[in-house]
């Protein structure tokens, strides 16, 4: 059987300040916990990507935005990656413990859509992992020019380039 991994990319505190939250952030957060418990009734390994923004971001290393979002909290089996980039791989660890766990199979959830997720769901196909996009768990914010819903939709459908691209309820770790 192919070992697989959830992949959690910076779904962190500052993404979730009142007022400004990221696009569907309750739902996002529900659906991502479902995941989560699936993944851990299955023994799938859990990784979590957080960003390590610089002095001022909302993701500011060290700071109560930096924080992993209470209600997905890791446990200590779960691996914890920092990035300083849209780029879960460049410069981190995440190629070495994927290795180490002997995953083949990464499922790509989180935030920012249109940055992070995007160039993680790239590379991690380009590394020649095989790549599964949960559609309803990753977001972002609306833009000046559309919404935030398009900007999902329309990654929804080019990442099926790089991807098997469906929702979180077809999602099957144990198969």
């Amino acid at each position: 059987m192919m070992k697989k991994a959830l992949l959690i990319i910076d779904v962190q505190n500052g993404m979730f300040t009142e007022g400004n939250e990221v696009y569907k952030s309750v739902t996002l957060l529900e659906n991502l916990n479902q995941l989560i418990n699936q993944a851990r009734s299955t023994n799938t390994s859990i990784f979590y990507i957080q960003h390590n923004g610089p002095v001022g971001h909302p993701l500011e290393y060290g700071t109560k935005g930096w924080g992993i979002h209470p209600n997905i909290s890791p446990q200590n089996q779960d691996v914890i990656i920092q990035k300083t980039t849209p780029d879960s791989f460049l410069n981190t660890t995440l190629e070495e413990e994927l290795k180490k766990h002997g995953i083949k199979h990464v499922f790509i959830t989180g935030i920012q859509t249109e940055a992070c997720v995007d160039t993680t769901c790239r590379r991690a196909f380009s590394a020649g992992y095989q790549v599964t996009l949960a559609s309803d768990t990753h977001s972002t914010w609306s833009s000046n020019e559309i919404t935030a819903q398009q900007i999902i939709n329309h990654h929804n459908t080019v990442l099926r380039w790089f991807a098997t691209v469906c929702p979180s309820h077809e999602i099957i770790f144990n198969t």
